[in-house]
């Protein structure tokens, strides 16, 4: 459930977000690339390209309903070894147990009773700033375990979305065991089906694109929702309510995007047939 806080929640979100981001910021690895400045998708698009050709295995995985399993107490936990300030502490409580409410998950966890998923507070709203960064926050203990105690040197986060390279398939098998166990102390679940390990030359699926041994493609569903949006904005230009400026501002970014894969032949194929100086765009 995505939502976002109104617009003075917002900017006080962003104070707030200003003033704590650099305390944690040079705690989380250099491989963690969703949500901090200098980071980002793409870029960690060419990490896990990197990683994945030069590995024969990969064990990748998401977490299952992440940020609505996010635990308040075990989240706050994680804030209070690092945040002092009793005023910043109270802003920062105040936003966790106001939180929007989100998609209940039933989870259990050893020595939960039977009421335990219900009684324990969870779930932060997935449009907020603070809600991204306290994300990061969540994970970080676990992205260091994961580098510094399984030493899977070759591990890539985004948001929930991770993966671990290597040429030892037993490796990763026991990694994966040691991993879902791991991730009970944050009462978090990995996805049953999309977490898998697989060879690295049949693709992996990662930040919108497929990454194959000599190709990189852009995801067919993510393609399909990005023509149906250049659809909308060309007949929102004929109708007149967006303007030349603006439709070319959109579509520009969109390109930038497809170009992080090899992707020539396909922009040809897409705007060989609009208004678009294809000169320009591709």
């Amino acid at each position: 459930m995505i939502s976002a806080a109104p617009y003075r929640d917002r900017v006080v979100h962003h104070a707030l977000y200003n003033i704590i981001v650099p305390i944690f910021e040079r705690t989380f690895i250099s491989d963690s690339y969703a949500n901090r400045v200098g980071f980002g998708s793409h870029r960690a698009l060419r990490r896990f390209t990197q990683f994945s050709r030069s590995s024969h295995y990969v064990f990748q995985a998401d977490i299952r309903k992440y940020f609505p399993s996010i635990d308040h107490k075990i989240l706050k936990h994680l804030i209070y070894r690092k945040i002092k300030c009793p005023d910043t502490l109270w802003l920062i409580n105040t936003i966790i147990d106001n939180s929007n409410f989100q998609e209940p998950v039933i989870n259990y966890f050893p020595g939960d009773n039977l009421l335990a998923p219900l009684e324990r507070r969870c779930g932060l709203p997935i449009g907020n700033l603070t809600s991204q960064f306290f994300a990061n926050v969540y994970l970080n203990n676990f992205d260091h375990f994961v580098k510094e105690q399984l030493q899977a040197f070759k591990y890539i986060r985004y948001v929930d979305d991770f993966a671990l390279f290597s040429d030892d398939k037993a490796f990763l098998e026991t990694a994966r065991v040691i991993i879902e166990e791991y991730l009970t102390s944050l009462r978090l679940k990995i996805h049953p089906i999309k977490s898998q390990l697989f060879e690295t030359k049949h693709g992996a699926n990662f930040v919108g694109f497929r990454i194959l041994p000599n190709q990189i493609r852009v995801r067919s569903d993510n393609l399909r929702l990005g023509r149906k949006r250049l659809r909308q904005m060309l007949r929102d230009y004929d109708e007149g309510k967006i303007d030349a400026q603006h439709l070319t501002q959109s579509t520009q970014s969109w390109v930038a995007h497809l170009k992080h894969g090899d992707t020539w032949q396909l922009r040809q194929r897409i705007f060989s047939s609009s208004i678009f100086d294809l000169a320009m765009l591709i």
